[in-house]
């Protein structure tokens, strides 16, 4: 609910309450959101502040505005036309092919509940850059052989196609860069974190990034992320579509996050998409999601890069090889119920699952 607005140059900045207590939106988790219940979408430059419950602005008073600055907190800030469209495209090119690879390991925000993989719904959802988890397969290759290793690794596309993402590099920076300038505060902490570990994406803040392909994420808070610093939400688009907007529900307010434009947002509170409406069958909705996996921050911190290339190093001496389908069969075809988390063939043309 908006109970205060106002303009600041070219930004428009919104105040905002809570319109569904917490009680209620635990009960809402994993459900997934109607254009209904949103009530005001954002499709220009704005700042959101979520304003504490107790404090009742709902007025241009001077005692209001100044409740209001005492109890806000950063919500959102979100700016329109930032990205350069040499580095989107390459971006895209490079990785496509590669996030369209579908999985069922995303539990809450597919709108599941359930712990098993295999009953969770499959959506095109992948990672790229460093993690602390090993895969199902992998977990089995070290059990038979009866070796322990501490759980950090690079994602497999940063394995096995690096130079698919040494280009697609400069638009994390630049989405880096923009991170720094609007969410200064948030920016600096996270930094710290990821200077301090050789597992991160070279020259950011960042240690991982998410891509999402035409994915309706459910009601949910992200985990494993830094809660020192603030999410951040990047879409390439193709062909044409509606909807899909990036919601806070329990505040009533959605943002549209188009082709170039920069969303930064707490991520720690409530959010989901609204349903996609695809006016042809072959629009996407590539969404990059950039943070600093805590854990895996934890876990490195002061580690040398020498450290980190040997333990690499060891790493793909113990997993060895373990070839999958084609990923494009995998995307064709529901023959084989696997989680699609098994390490690819190099000599493969085609990029595979994480």
């Amino acid at each position: 609910m908006i109970i205060k607005k106002e303009k600041k140059g070219d930004v428009m900045v919104y105040y905002v309450k809570k319109n569904i207590s917490d009680e209620k939106m635990v009960a809402m988790k994993g459900k997934f959101i109607q254009p209904s219940q949103i009530d005001f979408i954002i499709k220009d430059n704005a700042d959101v502040y979520a304003v504490d419950s107790d404090s009742d602005s709902d007025s241009d008073s001077d005692s209001d505005t100044e409740s209001v600055g005492k109890s806000k907190k950063l919500l959102i800030r979100f700016r329109k036309n930032k990205l350069t469209k040499k580095k989107i495209e390459d971006f895209y090119d490079n990785v496509i092919e590669f996030a369209e690879v579908e999985t069922s390991a995303r539990g809450v925000a597919s709108g599941s509940d359930s712990r098993i993989t295999g009953y969770n719904p499959k959506i095109k959802s992948n990672i790229l850059g460093y993690i602390d988890k090993l895969s199902v397969s992998q977990k089995a290759i070290l059990k038979r052989k009866g070796m322990k290793i501490l759980p950090v690794r690079e994602t497999r596309f940063n394995r096995d196609y690096p130079e698919n993402f040494a280009k697609a590099v400069p638009l994390i920076k630049e989405i880096d860069e923009y991170y720094e300038k609007y969410a200064p505060e948030y920016y600096k902490k996270q930094r710290q974190k990821a200077n301090q570990t050789p597992f991160k994406i070279c020259g950011t803040s960042f240690t991982t990034v998410t891509t999402n392909v035409n994915f309706q994420t459910a009601i949910h808070k992200d985990k494993g992320d830094d809660e020192e610093g603030f999410g951040n939400l990047v879409v390439i688009e193709k062909g044409k579509y509606s909807g899909a907007e990036t919601c806070f529900p329990q505040y009533g307010i959605g943002v549209d996050v188009r082709y170039g434009d920069v969303l930064y947002m707490n991520v720690h509170e409530w959010h989901a998409n609204l349903p996609m409406k695809k006016s042809g069958e072959d629009a996407k909705r590539l969404s990059i999601v950039c943070y600093l996996r805590y854990n895996l921050w934890d876990m490195t911190k002061h580690m040398s890069k020498n450290t980190m290339a040997n333990h690499t190093r060891k790493l793909r001496s113990i997993l060895g090889k373990n070839v999958t389908k084609d990923m494009k069969n995998k995307n064709r075809t529901n023959k084989y119920n696997k989680n699609i988390s098994s390490i690819p063939n190099k000599k493969s043309k085609t990029l595979k699952a994480r």
